[in-house]
């Protein structure tokens, strides 16, 4: 039996994070890529699994401007990204990377 491409569910990464080790999972392979949009948008996708409204609640930011500041292409702040990190109960550490100092 074929499938047809339109008949297939649309994936939603925020449905796949199940468990806070998924989300510090994909968090970091998002990390490893070095990209502030890819950053705010995996940001936003873990906002929605845990609940827009909380994490911009937790956060201190108004849920529009949290849309906003997590969409695609943004560039938000450190102080938006470290205040998301902080609502969704994770916290930003530095690591040596294996180059010597």
């Amino acid at each position: 039996m074929m499938v047809k491409v339109a008949e297939l569910s649309t994936f939603d990464m925020a449905e796949a994070l199940q468990s806070e080790q998924d989300i510090m999972d994909y968090l970091n392979l998002v990390l490893e890529e070095n990209d502030p949009a890819e950053l705010a948008h995996a940001l936003g996708v873990i906002a929605r699994a845990k609940g827009m409204t909380q994490i911009a609640r937790d956060a201190g930011i108004g849920r529009e401007a949290l849309y906003r500041a997590l969409r695609p292409d943004a560039s938000p702040r450190f102080d938006t990204i470290n205040r998301v990190v902080h609502a969704i109960g994770l916290k930003l550490a530095i690591v040596q990377d294996g180059h010597a100092l």
